[in-house]
């Protein structure tokens, strides 16, 4: 025990972060380099107040606070996802010890790149809550009256289903898809808000869903009630943009914080799409 102890790494007493800011949307980018007094426990949200506290870089200067999301500070909201040494994950669960051997000499903290950057690490993640509302990723109902007992899952099919269901649309699976592309677009001069999203959400609409709504897609289409709008989600998937475009790199299953098979789930609705492409040409 005493020759583990002297064998185990120092804890140091201060570490550097690096930061990626950026101060509005479209506008260029900067490094800023922070130092941290070290504490136990500490976790990436914990360094960023930290640094909100000091206000001043290595350089003596002041700065104002980092920008960024989060809010149930335990990996369940997904709002706090950025690039971490160079890997998306959730700051909320990095915590400084574990990340400080990765790389002992600095945290270098970005903001995920696949989607549009409001300040710092804030991103606008609209592009994916379209990618659900294109597949339909919900169950609807006609009202909220009592209608009685719904449909009864067996075990096994709520111990499939169940993994899907943690998903938590933090974005880590897109950020790290390598067919999930960045998209971009600016107001036009004299358009008007309405016209600019409807021009944004037909843009998204052309790019690849990704591997969380696929997967949505696959919980939603076993749901007892659910399953009765299958046929409008998997078409939603055969349109552009859909899984054709997946290119199985299994960055997604990779990275997800929460360990959803979301391969599984890709190869359940590719088949579920084949099925349902040969019924539609019998059906012509």
């Amino acid at each position: 025990m005493t020759d583990i102890m002297q064998n185990a790494n120092p804890l140091p007493e201060e570490f550097k972060v690096k930061v990626l800011r950026q101060d509005g949307p479209g506008q260029n980018t900067y490094w800023e380099h922070h130092r941290v007094d070290y504490e136990q426990d500490m976790n990436v949200i914990s360094v960023l107040q930290r640094i909100a506290a000091q206000s001043e870089t290595i350089e003596g200067k002041s700065v104002a606070p980092v920008a960024w999301d989060c809010n149930c500070l335990e990996e369940v909201c997904g709002a706090c996802t950025m690039v971490i040494n160079g890997r998306t994950r959730q700051s909320c669960t990095a915590l400084v010890d574990r990340l400080l051997e990765e790389d002992p000499e600095v945290i270098e903290l970005q903001p995920m790149r696949k989607f549009p950057v409001l300040r710092d690490l804030v991103v606008d993640r609209s592009r994916l809550f379209r990618s659900l509302q294109k597949t339909k990723c919900w169950v609807p109902v006609d009202g909220y009256y009592d209608m009685g007992a719904g449909q009864r899952q067996s075990r096994p099919e709520q111990e499939e289903a169940y993994p899907l269901s943690q998903c938590m649309s933090c974005g880590c699976c897109l950020d790290a898809c390598p067919q999930f592309t960045k998209v971009e677009l600016e107001r036009q001069d004299g358009e008007s808000e309405t016209a600019f999203q409807a021009r944004k959400e037909a843009e998204y609409d052309k790019n690849f869903v990704g591997a969380h709504a696929i997967s949505q897609v696959m919980l939603f289409n076993a749901n007892p009630t659910g399953k009765n709008n299958a046929n409008e989600r998997v078409d939603a998937l055969m349109k552009e943009g859909g899984i054709q475009v997946c290119g199985n790199a299994q960055n997604c299953v990779a990275v997800c914080p929460k360990e959803i098979p979301l391969t599984t789930s890709i190869a359940r609705a590719g088949r579920a799409t084949t099925v349902r492409a040969i019924k539609k040409w019998f059906d012509r």
